[in-house]
């Protein structure tokens, strides 16, 4: 039986009750304990388990749901978030057609162009948390919606969670490229930072994107994290945005 975390000794602890057992069901929740898409157990038994009251519980689940960590559905219970939810696959694709919804258009066809291991570099190490030179991996694909090359992504993740990811992997993954990193080597995006920018295509970007090097392109980077802030992925997406807009919600 789990208890809410104490206090280093001579130190106290402000830290609201509720706080301290949203941070132990995180524990549990990167521990694998409760898989994605799973449920977790209910308000009496977790108030149970960490000797607390069910509304205590409850405020905890309410933050964690808040942070898209955990699901709650009407009847059946509170359920750990998936990436294989539509909902939340859209959370982390914000290009949407000018005409149409942001799933009128289906899934892109998706071209990996590389797949390669490499030694961070020490702009991807400070990134990804590793030290310049240890195992990364490198990932270049297209996608494309109606035929049209649409965005182009370079993605740099570290090394060692992802043993094994290779190009016929990717390739052969019909999902959401975050639902593969959740089922197949179990790593969770849960949260990330963006910067936007306008830019210009070198040569080689404009050929895989079928633009012209005057075609100005929106640039997002993107750093994603794991559970506790862990960055886990550094992404650099050129958009095309002819057809497409970025759509953020803001609420």
């Amino acid at each position: 039986m789990s208890s809410p975390p104490a206090a280093d000794a001579g130190t106290p602890s402000f830290s609201p009750l509720y706080q301290q057992i949203r941070a132990l069901i995180l524990q549990s929740l990167q521990a694998g304990e409760w898989k994605p898409g799973e449920p977790i157990p209910s308000e009496i038994e977790l108030a149970a388990r960490f000797r607390v009251s069910q509304g205590t519980v409850r405020k905890a689940i309410d933050e964690l749901a808040a942070d898209n960590l955990l699901v709650r559905r009407q009847g059946k219970g509170t359920f750990v978030a998936t990436h294989a939810e539509q909902q939340v696959q859209y959370r982390f694709l914000k290009l949407v057609p000018d005409q149409g919804s942001p799933t009128s258009e289906g899934p892109a066809e998706r071209t990996i162009v590389d797949c390669r291991r490499v030694r961070a570099s020490a702009e991807v190490a400070r990134a990804l948390a590793l030290r310049a030179g240890d195992a990364a991996l490198q990932v270049r694909r297209v996608l494309a919606y109606a035929g049209v090359p649409t965005i182009l992504e370079d993605l740099w993740l570290p090394g060692t969670p992802f043993k094994g990811l290779t190009a016929e992997r990717l390739a052969e993954w019909r999902g959401p490229m975050y639902e593969m990193f959740e089922t197949e080597f179990g790593v969770r995006m849960v949260r990330a930072e963006e910067k936007l920018r306008a830019v210009l295509p070198d040569a080689e970007q404009a050929s895989l994107l079928q633009v012209t090097l005057q075609t100005p392109l929106l640039s997002v980077e993107r750093i994603a994290h794991t559970y506790h802030d862990a960055p886990m992925e550094l992404r650099r997406g050129l958009y095309r945005t002819d057809t497409h807009h970025y759509r953020n919600d803001l609420g």
